[in-house]
């Protein structure tokens, strides 16, 4: 019988991440962007029953039961989803050997990533859709008020999360980073980046490959920021918007950022040649 995956489990070629419905965003980052050198493979636990597909192999199932905690277990990436507020916890990169990678063990980067609904937007919560395929997952939310999408790959860095939400009125998000993981203003864009501070680059090669600085953005769309300190972040998110996660070079690179677009904004939103990358941030201090 298939077993949870940990976080340190095998990992497989990396694929693109596909849309589940019509009108659904591509994940926030270049469509270029490299996620990792040696791919991911997600298994997905739900309600006591293990998802993992063969290497090249798509797996998609409609109208699950939503109850208990959905563990999402990666190569480079785990976290869980609790189905009684569709809340992220425990966003974590696992530091698996990869040429990509920012963190050589465990790192958990968000401790939680919450949309805050009310009773009456959670009720009659299930899964309309669960798909995963080696390193993408996409599950689809359905409530009697709307719907919330959270679509992730397993990659070391990169655009590798979002959460998208589609209720009648906005939806408050409420992003709290890891321990010794803090907000930071970056000296060379101006903008504002989340890492632990620490520069590894200049490290020797490790006999299981680089580790590079650590660093990342939230990805907004349609979304306004409210609350700003060195661990937490709110948004309000209007309905079709999303919020994303963008970790690595993507994150400090000198792009407009997202459109104002709620559907259909694949084409608006990829990047296609390069863009300027400014040197990584030196002995940054947290805000606040």
């Amino acid at each position: 019988m298939p077993q949870t995956r940990s976080f340190l489990s095998v990992g497989r070629a990396a694929v693109v991440i596909a849309a589940v419905v019509a009108g659904s965003f591509a994940l926030a980052a270049p469509a270029s962007a490299k996620t990792s050198a040696d791919g991911g493979d997600f298994a997905i636990t739900v309600g006591g029953q293990t998802y993992n597909p063969a290497a090249g192999k798509s797996l998609k199932i409609d109208d699950l039961a939503a109850s208990g905690t959905i563990a999402v277990r990666g190569r480079n990436v785990g976290f869980d989803i609790n189905t009684a507020n569709l809340g992220v916890y425990n966003y974590t990169l696992t530091g698996a050997p990869d040429t990509q990678r920012m963190v050589t063990s465990p790192t958990v980067i968000f401790a939680s990533k919450v949309p805050t609904l009310t009773a009456a937007q959670l009720a009659g919560a299930k899964i309309k859709q669960l798909e995963v395929k080696d390193d993408t997952l996409t599950v689809l939310f359905t409530t009697s008020l709307g719907k919330y999408k959270i679509q992730a790959k397993d990659g070391a860095q990169g655009g590798i999360f979002q959460m998208e939400t589609e209720f009648a009125a906005p939806v408050e998000f409420v992003h709290t980073l890891g321990a010794g993981v803090f907000y930071f203003v970056n000296s060379f864009t101006g903008k504002i980046n989340f890492g632990t501070g620490v520069d590894a680059v200049t490290q020797a090669q490790s006999a299981t490959g680089y580790h590079q600085m650590l660093l990342g953005k939230d990805s907004p769309q349609v979304a306004t920021k409210t609350f700003q300190s060195g661990s937490v972040t709110k948004w309000i998110v209007q309905p079709g918007g999303r919020l994303g996660g963008v970790l690595g070079e993507d994150a400090i690179e000198l792009s407009q950022g997202a459109t104002n677009c709620t559907s259909k904004c694949q084409a608006q939103n990829q990047i296609h040649g390069s863009l300027p990358v400014p040197p990584n941030p030196v002995d940054p201090t947290p805000i606040g």
